[in-house]
C-alpha cells in the first residue's frame, strides 16, 4: 500500500515537476526507547529516498529527515495507554516540497 501511494502520488509528482525538492519525514510511535525511534524513523526515511533513487529521482531532490517520536499526533506519548490504532497513527511517513 504505501508504495502505491509513493508511485501515484509522490513519485509522479516529482518526475512532472523536476524542478521541486522534498523532504520525507518518518515518524514513529511512543513505544521503545528515544534513540531506537529516531534510528528507526531515519530508516524509514532514507529507505523511501533510495526507493525513489532507485526509480530515477535525482538523490540531490531528496531530504531523509527521521523525527522518532518527537511529534506524535495524538495523546499517546510515554507511559500513556493507546489502543493499536491510535499508536498507527503515530507511524507514518510525510512528504513535504520544501523547494523548487
Amino acid at each position: 500500500e504505501s508504495r502505491r501511494v509513493i508511485d501515484d502520488k509522490l513519485l509522479s509528482l516529482m518526475r512532472e515537476k523536476p524542478l521541486i525538492r522534498v523532504e520525507i519525514s518518518s515518524h514513529t510511535d511512543a513505544r521503545g526507547s528515544s534513540e531506537s525511534n529516531q534510528s528507526l524513523s531515519q530508516r524509514r526515511a532514507n529507505s523511501v529516498v533510495n526507493y525513489l533513487i532507485n526509480r530515477g529521482i535525482n538523490k540531490s531532490r531528496l531530504v531523509a529527515r527521521g523525527y522518532g517520536e518527537t511529534r506524535l499526533k495524538n495523546r499517546c506519548a510515554d507511559g500513556v495507554d493507546c489502543s493499536e490504532a491510535e499508536h498507527q497513527e503515530n507511524r507514518r511517513t510525510e512528504f513535504r516540497v520544501i523547494g523548487g
